[in-house]
């Protein structure tokens, strides 16, 4: 076995992993939020791999008693060993031929962030230790941490978490890959061989909703070539290491403290993808908060039989309440890093993106798109078609901070 073991970086508790829908029920201290909902993972009987790793590093096997895992689209699992270490054990996928460009990229990650000064704004949880073949990886289990997207949705996602979250992005973006090898390919997403027509292989594998969201995308013709302008526009664009797959379930809040994980996308990309994801993701929020209850005490009462002058006020109102959580983002970015000037506009365009790539993302359990997803796409091409125009309306017009 191959082990990679890795000293004092921080990169990824617990937020990965299609396991058996079976939640495990915990009772959280008198009036402490509730942590990250876990689910009762996969035998280890089938994955010996995860022991394996485990002992390799001299962490003893996971015990049975408590063991949990979280949810997400790769297997993992979070317990105790026998030697009493708290960790967080994940898998990723892996070619036919045995390659794993996801652990490949994680591992360049951690190798990249051992620059880092001690009190550095960028936290992740501590990588322990990989092992290639089987493409298994721990952590540092973070206990009793919650998933960024709870928190937005409890209405704690505030102001200075957003300000920590700019500038946990802006360092990320400021490292300087001399000696790491870095994946340099395209981001995948949007496709653009698929705003033309959807691969069959793939249509398969899609929801009714699914597909009418790719839809949307298709028949729209300015759509599809602002989609391609943005393309254009990333290609010419500065390049620096960059998550390439931000949303509110990558950080975690932990005592307080704000951590980005999940690294299996990290590569050289347009830094505008990160900024404006997360810009998007609070639009995606306005919007979701129209139609669905959340924990911000300013939300109103969701409704679902709206006209379309209402929807578009109270997701008016939404954004209202949020710009100060983007502009505060904005303000922490620009503190720590000088974004190049056309950087603002570009984040615009792939906010725009984003709102399609998550209604996208909502619909794969429905058959119908809902009118939260419909609403989003509106934004989305909005802001898509003109992204200039929306850069003083989201606070990204001029920086805020003190670049140093």
């Amino acid at each position: 076995m191959t082990t990679i073991v890795s000293a004092p970086a921080v990169s990824d508790p617990a937020v990965s992993a299609p396991v058996t829908p079976t939640p495990v029920p915990s009772v959280p201290p008198a009036g402490a939020k509730p942590a990250l909902v876990r689910y009762r993972p996969s035998g280890l009987d089938s994955r010996p791999e995860v022991n394996a790793l485990l002992e390799g590093l001299g962490l003893g096997p996971l015990a049975p008693e408590g063991l949990t895992g979280f949810g997400g689209r790769n297997d993992n699992w979070a317990g105790t060993t026998t030697s009493g270490a708290r960790v967080f054990v994940k898998t990723v996928a892996r070619g036919t031929d045995g390659s794993s460009p996801e652990l490949d990229r994680t591992l360049a990650f951690e190798k990249l962030v051992e620059q880092l000064p001690a009190g550095s704004p960028l936290r992740f949880p501590e990588h322990l230790g990989s092992d290639r073949p089987t493409a298994v990886s721990a952590y540092r289990l973070l206990p009793g941490a919650r998933s960024g997207a709870e928190v937005a949705l409890d209405g704690d996602f505030d102001v200075e978490l957003c300000r920590q979250a700019g500038q946990a992005v802006a360092t990320l973006h400021a490292l300087v890959p001399d000696d790491v090898e870095l994946d340099d390919g395209d981001a995948p997403l949007p496709p653009l061989s698929w705003l033309e027509a959807f691969p069959w292989s793939d249509l398969q594998d899609r929801s009714m909703a699914q597909i009418a969201a790719w839809k949307l995308v298709q028949d729209d013709a300015e759509a599809v070539a602002a989609l391609r302008a943005l393309r254009g526009r990333e290609q010419a664009a500065p390049r620096t290491p960059a998550h390439c797959d931000l949303r509110f379930d990558q950080f975690i809040l932990h005592e307080g403290v704000l951590y980005l994980c999940d690294w299996e996308e990290f590569r050289l990309a347009d830094p505008a993808r990160d900024v404006g994801a997360f810009v998007g993701e609070w639009l995606f929020q306005a919007t979701y908060s129209v139609f669905a209850p959340t924990g911000d005490k300013d939300a109103p009462a969701p409704g679902f039989d709206l006209g379309h002058e209402e929807i578009v006020a109270r997701g008016a109102d939404g954004l209202r309440r949020h710009l100060p959580r983007i502009a505060a983002f904005w303000q922490g970015y620009t503190q720590l890093r000088t974004p190049d000037p056309e950087l603002a506009a570009r984040a615009v365009g792939f906010a725009g993106w984003h709102l399609y790539d998550r209604l996208i993302a909502t619909a794969q359990a429905h058959a119908t798109l809902s009118p939260v997803a419909r609403a989003a796409a509106g934004i989305g091409r909005t802001l898509l078609l003109n992204p200039a125009g929306a850069v003083s309306m989201l606070r990204l017009d001029t920086p805020t901070g003190s670049p140093r």
